[in-house]
């Protein structure tokens, strides 16, 4: 108990050449500690003033820290390498080290901070800076990589606050530059990046187009060591946003498909943040899309282990927020406190994408629980954070919901609910966007049943779902068959 007062009395340069002879016994003694342990001789270096070596120990620890995914560890670490290398007299090594390190500390704050947080525009900004100062005294960058490294770093954050206009901009500078260089990797980005951008603000079929030129140069063996650099594995994103794509396109079963081989691969690599993403998807798929609950629990029990474990803060408030929509759609208990916690620590991060969806199923909870003044607030602020944004695959979606809210109040307006119907039909059959289709036909089709339009519900309906050709097994189709039954059997009277 007396050592820390004794050694808190030591003077400056007494107290260096104790930890001076501390890492030379370290490294004299235990050869291997600079590769097994680095973070504990960069501590006793960076005491004893070996600024330079410990830079480098403090990188090496900060980049073994990424590779196995302990996030908050990584950011820590490659910060405090940085912050060393700024008090060092500037070389062309030096600047090449700051540049790797400070792309290198995009990644972990990503899934710590949040992809449009402060820290992590600021570490995407600060990269970027280093490379225009090192390109300005004429130093080719050591990686053509960490420059769409950067590129991807703001798109993500624009992904992330929604910024539609943005995202298409960035995505399109990415894929351009990419196709110029020819190389497989920013091409296999590239396109990914495109097909989120065209997807997310309503031109899903395009965007899924590219989505496919993006798996079809994709290879899991030769492109696995990539996953640190773009945050998950290549393959990993780009069937987990694919799968999006597919289901609202009316390709339920090829969805889930994409969402197995993420989680497979991801499970096979062994990389955290590439199995949280898989793991998200395929939650919402089960949850919200497809209706199936029981492997829906297990799914978001998973995602939160993982979540936990490598401490992507982040995404544990995607976990909150899913569990509580699955809570509401099962009636399983009390949905509304962890879907209000989960979407506020979301947003706090600052993110914004999703929003209006995510506020669409809120609205339908505050419905259901009889809190129809708060459910219209949250619907009008879905709808205007839509306008605003352009995030518009979700667009029929918010409205057939808009619709059954209508319904639902104490007293009910089926005017007004045919008007959402009506649009949400509309916006589904541009997009063609088939699974939200066939929820808009449903909903219009009920309500005209309740009205006695039978048959006028039938020939809605029937065409719609006549469409598909897989995922007869999942809550929707389910569903839209009952109700077609029930409609033919009626109409039969």
């Amino acid at each position: 108990m007396e050592r820390e007062p004794a050694y808190g009395t030591l003077l400056r340069e007494p107290r260096r050449a104790l930890h001076a002879r501390i890492a030379a016994a370290l490294e004299r003694e235990f050869a291997d500690v600079s590769e097994v342990q680095p973070e504990l001789l960069a501590r006793h270096c960076t005491e004893a003033g070996q600024i330079e070596k410990a830079a480098d120990l403090w990188s090496k620890a900060g980049q073994r820290s990424l590779e196995r995914s302990a996030l908050i560890e990584a950011a820590e670490k490659l910060a405090r390498a940085l912050s060393l290398m700024a008090t060092l007299p500037g070389t062309t090594a030096l600047r090449r080290e700051q540049i790797k390190l400070q792309v290198a500390l995009i990644t972990p704050l990503m899934q710590v901070k949040g992809h449009a947080a402060p820290e992590t525009v600021a570490a995407a900004e600060r990269a970027r800076l280093l490379i225009a100062e090192a390109e300005a005294l004429g130093e080719p960058l050591e990686d053509p990589l960490f420059l769409f490294s950067v590129l991807y770093g703001f798109w993500v954050a624009a992904h992330a606050a929604f910024k539609g206009d943005v995202m298409r901009e960035l995505a399109t500078q990415f894929l351009t530059l990419a196709k110029k260089q020819g190389a497989t990797v920013p091409l296999i980005v590239g396109h990914r990046l495109m097909g989120s951008s065209l997807t997310w603000t309503g031109d899903i079929r395009e965007g899924r187009a590219h989505y496919d030129e993006a798996m079809a140069l994709y290879d899991a063996a030769a492109h696995r060591s990539f996953a640190t650099r773009f945050g998950q594995d290549l393959g990993v994103a780009n069937l987990s946003y694919r799968s999006w794509a597919l289901w609202v396109l009316g390709y339920p079963d090829a969805a889930l498909r994409d969402n197995k081989q993420a989680v497979d691969y991801a499970r096979e690599m062994g990389h955290a943040t590439s199995l949280i993403l898989a793991l998200t998807a395929k939650s919402n798929n089960e949850v919200l899309f497809s209706g199936y609950y029981e492997a829906a629990e297990r799914t978001v029990y998973e995602l939160f282990q993982v979540a936990d474990e490598s401490g992507a803060l982040f995404w544990r408030h995607v976990g909150t927020f899913t569990r509580g929509f699955l809570s509401d759609l099962t009636n399983t208990r009390d949905a509304l406190p962890a879907i209000i916690s989960g979407i506020t620590g979301f947003r706090s991060t600052g993110a914004n994408m999703f929003v209006p969806w995510l506020l669409a199923n809120l609205a339908r909870a505050y419905a259901r629980a009889g809190q129809f003044d708060n459910a219209l607030e949250v619907i009008s602020e879905a709808q205007n954070t839509l306008q605003a944004t352009g995030e518009r695959w979700v667009e029929a979606e918010l409205n057939r919901i808009a619709g059954e809210v209508a319904l639902m109040l104490p007293e009910a307006d089926a005017t007004k609910a045919e008007i959402y119907f009506d649009h949400a039909l509309a916006v589904a059959r541009k997009q063609q966007a088939r699974s939200w289709e066939l929820r808009a036909a449903m909903s219009l089709a009920r309500l005209w049943r309740d009205q006695g339009k039978v048959q006028q519900a039938r020939e809605l309906l029937a065409p719609v779902y006549g469409w598909f050709t897989e995922g007869f097994d999942t809550r929707d189709l389910k569903d839209a068959k009952a109700l077609l039954d029930e409609l033919r059997s009626q109409s039969t009277k």
